[in-house]
């Protein structure tokens, strides 16, 4: 099988401009109960902060429900913004008028979990990538010829003509995505969304996507965040993963710190548990932290960590919310346990 090993790039230059800027991103949803009263909020995602760059790759890894996709839809403006800021090339998302969310959305493709429901089943495959086109103004016949024999020739879906005139149910799951990612890639965006783009694929499947993305940032040099549960995937594939629990990004770190030593109890446990084809894992136990992730309608004070983890300090993580604390340069995790180590 051919590798998925990446050769990671230097530091990214203090001057080089972010693509995507996040500061103290919340995103809240309004609860009610009956449909008339208003039960509570639940804080999907609770404070972000992160720049993008490109030709890297941000992976953000949690359990189901940490708030993952709810930071994606928020910066791809499908989600309402509670609280903080989002910047696209130095541009403040929350100026932009009709035209400018339109110029914005066009310069960021989104890949799906689930090719099959992303795609819509009356289409053609050339009608599916002609629709972006025609509604952000691309209404030249050549130029949407050109455009869209070049994605489908570089997700490699050929011979073009061949799929040209197929409806999405003619094509299999692989090919379905390498179409979802064709579509992504139209409108020739600066940054790429992958909400789970792999996790409804056979194994053998998911490297040639990671390594079709991979290959497509390269050759345009995209940013993109890559948004997984999957961590046998994320070592080969990103420069930096931030770990999410409870709706904030708990820790912080290039991707070869953290593999060597992750920091925030929970990271470590999220990473212990992933599975690894190693026959010598039939002889040992993982040990899960017990408990269920916290109720984002109601999270527990201090560390939404603290009621699963066995390092809790009284009388402080069960109270203060933790600060991030950057241990290293490359490396930080919002715990308690490093208060002293800065």
């Amino acid at each position: 099988m051919p590798s998925l090993a990446r050769t990671l790039p230097e530091e990214q230059p203090t001057q080089q401009k972010a693509v995507l800027r996040v500061e103290d991103l919340h995103t809240w949803f309004e609860v009610r109960r009956m449909g008339f009263f208003k039960a509570g909020d639940l804080r999907a995602l609770d404070g972000a902060s992160f720049e993008l760059y490109a030709g890297e790759t941000i992976s953000i890894v949690g359990e189901s429900g940490c708030g993952k996709s709810t930071l994606a839809k928020t910066i791809l403006g499908i989600n309402h913004i509670t609280k903080g800021s989002i910047f696209f090339d130095d541009e403040d998302l929350s100026t932009l008028d009709k035209e400018g969310w339109k110029r914005y959305r066009s310069n960021i493709g989104y890949i799906q979990q689930d090719p099959y429901g992303a795609l819509p089943p009356f289409m053609t495959v050339k009608r599916i990538l002609e629709e972006p086109m025609k509604i952000n103004g691309v209404r030249d016949k050549a130029e949407q010829t050109r455009r869209i024999r070049q994605v489908l020739e570089e997700v490699k879906l050929a011979p073009i003509e061949d799929f040209l005139p197929k409806f999405p149910h003619m094509l299999s799951g692989g090919q379905q995505q390498r179409l979802v990612i064709a579509r992504a890639m139209v409108l020739e965006p600066k940054m790429l969304i992958a909400d789970e783009p792999v996790s409804m694929l056979d194994a053998s499947v998911r490297v040639e996507i990671l390594q079709l993305l991979q290959a497509l940032q390269r050759r345009h040099n995209l940013a993109i965040l890559y948004i997984t549960h999957d961590l046998s995937t994320v070592r080969y594939f990103s420069e930096r993963i931030f770990a999410m629990y409870g709706g904030k990004i708990i820790e912080k770190s290039s991707t070869a710190a953290l593999l060597e030593q992750p920091l925030h109890p929970y990271t470590a446990a999220l990473f212990e548990a992933t599975s690894d084809p190693d026959a010598e894992n039939l002889k040992t136990f993982k040990d899960v932290p017990a408990g269920e992730p916290p109720s984002l309608m109601n999270p527990p004070p201090g560390c939404r960590f603290h009621p699963r983890c066995r390092k809790m300090i009284k009388g402080l993580c069960d109270v203060q919310i933790p600060p991030e604390f950057w241990v290293q340069e490359d490396h930080a995790a919002a715990c308690w346990l490093y208060k002293d180590e800065v």
